[in-house]
């Protein structure tokens, strides 16, 4: 097989085989934008019926058909030791270290906490929309933590759609590029309230004992009634002892967001884990007006909330408790395993935030599902992703990830099925591709254009329209 044949799933971390508890039975700003029409939110509705609540599912399940597996008996060091330091968008994984969920699926996980997004657009002050702004930014990368499981590689020209009613938005992506990968989003508020985009391009490398991912790509939150745009990228996201120990994960960089109207700025530094575990999870930063004034101060941690507090009350703070003394000095085996050298060391969890007197809160992370760790760590909003009850398929475009084969074997257990599925969709995927270039023809993307994002001025997948319309006449045929 030459390089033009191939097919890979791309790597973007891997999941523990260590699982714990019961698991139960088996506006137009952007070129091409189209505005909502919260009367017909999901184009499906008949004349005098109310719309159904998301894509035909009014109650939302809990629990996945069936639990995860252990992943004990395979091995991912035969396939890694060859690539340290190498980038890994062209080495295929087994389909034992990945989720039932597609890549375009844990995008969409950004709207978990999409009621920030409302409360910024209720603020009346710039500083206040800023500081919910930054704590949906942050919100956006909680639901990674432990999820170490890998999701499946979108196929080109693959799509996701929600439609969440209750939480008053709908969503649309697009897998638009296969090598390097890229991924297009756009979301729109219910209630002409904002416009959610970007594009995603991960690249990954393997660093002999961890996987780091860096989210290349831009993400633009919108708020219309106030006429703002925001910009942002994520941070680094690194999967750690995918040889051989416990895999942890950790967050690290610097996230700018922008206010591109007023050119107010928050700057949030995730904290790398550091020396015995202390800065594990961290965030700490500040809004800044254009003249870099200091406005307000931000803290916390990704995996369970952010605060904030004035600036001249956060230094008075810091004054008096290094006037109090220090803090007891961490010890070498203070919050660190036991570990030889082929391990880096989980940091152990280290005490909650530290609340500082006066502070405000801005986001807490919500409390997973009592049998997570048996369901590959997914959030309950996680859980019903990938849910298809009986009639959705004639609702939804025939490239939706719900339809994909191998997903759908994975998460109901036959593991068999799912990677049968897979190697028979990779192959389809390769002779098109081999179709394509016999006769000359370039790949069509359906629902996204090349262009350039309109704040930032750099290159961007903008949503085109007309998703919503429901015309899949012309959608290819990937599974």
């Amino acid at each position: 097989m030459n390089g033009e044949e191939e097919f890979f799933d791309a790597v973007t971390g891997f999941d523990s085989d260590n699982s714990s508890g019961d698991f139960p039975e088996a506006s137009q700003r952007v070129t091409g934008v189209i505005h909502v029409d919260s009367s017909q939110s999901n184009g499906i509705a008949k004349a005098g019926e109310r719309p159904p609540q998301e894509n035909g599912i009014q109650k939302h399940r809990t629990r996945l058909p069936a639990p995860m597996f252990t992943r004990s008996d395979f091995s991912v060091w035969s396939i890694l030791k060859r690539c340290i330091g190498l980038e890994l968008s062209k080495i295929t994984m087994p389909i034992a270290f990945n989720e039932p969920l597609s890549f375009l699926q844990r995008i969409t996980e950004y709207m978990e906490h999409v009621y920030l997004i409302h409360r910024a657009s209720r603020q009346p002050q710039p500083l206040d929309r800023m500081q919910c702004v930054a704590a949906f930014a942050v919100s956006a990368v909680a639901s990674q933590w432990e999820r170490t499981g890998k999701p499946f590689n979108p196929l080109l020209g693959e799509t996701y759609e929600l439609i969440r009613e209750d939480l008053g938005f709908r969503f649309i992506s697009e897998q638009v590029s296969h090598h390097p990968p890229i991924s297009a989003f756009y979301s729109e508020g219910l209630h002409h309230d904002f416009l959610f985009h970007g594009s995603i391009y991960p690249k990954l490398k393997f660093w002999g004992k961890s996987v780091e991912a860096e989210p290349r790509g831009t993400i633009t939150l919108e708020l219309l009634r106030h006429s703002e745009a925001y910009t942002w990228t994520n941070p680094i996201c690194c999967v750690h002892n995918v040889i051989i120990g416990k895999l942890w994960i950790e967050q690290y960089g610097t996230m700018e967001i922008l206010n591109h109207r007023t050119g107010d700025k928050c700057v949030l530094h995730f904290k790398p884990c550091g020396l015995f575990g202390k800065e594990l999870h961290k965030v700490e930063g500040h809004i800044q007006d254009k003249n870099k004034r200091k406005l307000f101060i931000i803290y916390g941690k990704w995996t369970e909330g952010l605060w904030g507090i004035d600036p001249v009350a956060y230094e008075s703070f810091r004054k008096q408790e290094r006037r109090d003394g220090p803090l007891r000095k961490a010890k070498p085996d203070d919050g660190a395993e036991k570990a030889d050298g082929n391990v880096d060391a989980m940091p152990e969890a280290q005490e909650t935030v530290q609340v500082i007197p006066g502070s405000k809160l801005l986001w807490r992370v919500n409390t997973r599902p009592p049998n997570s760790a048996q369901m590959y760590n997914f959030t309950s909003f996680t859980v019903s992703l990938n849910e298809l009850q009986t009639g959705m398929e004639k609702i939804l475009a025939p490239t939706d990830c719900r339809l994909r084969p191998d997903i759908r074997g994975m998460e109901n257990g036959n593991m068999d099925l799912a990677s049968q599925e897979k190697e028979r969709l990779e192959e389809k995927q390769r002779e098109a591709r081999r179709a394509r270039a016999k006769e000359a023809a370039e790949w069509q993307t359906r629902w996204f254009r090349q262009g350039s994002n309109p704040y930032t001025g750099t290159p961007d997948w903008l949503y085109a329209g007309g998703y919503f319309e429901r015309d899949f006449s012309g959608c290819p045929d990937i599974y």
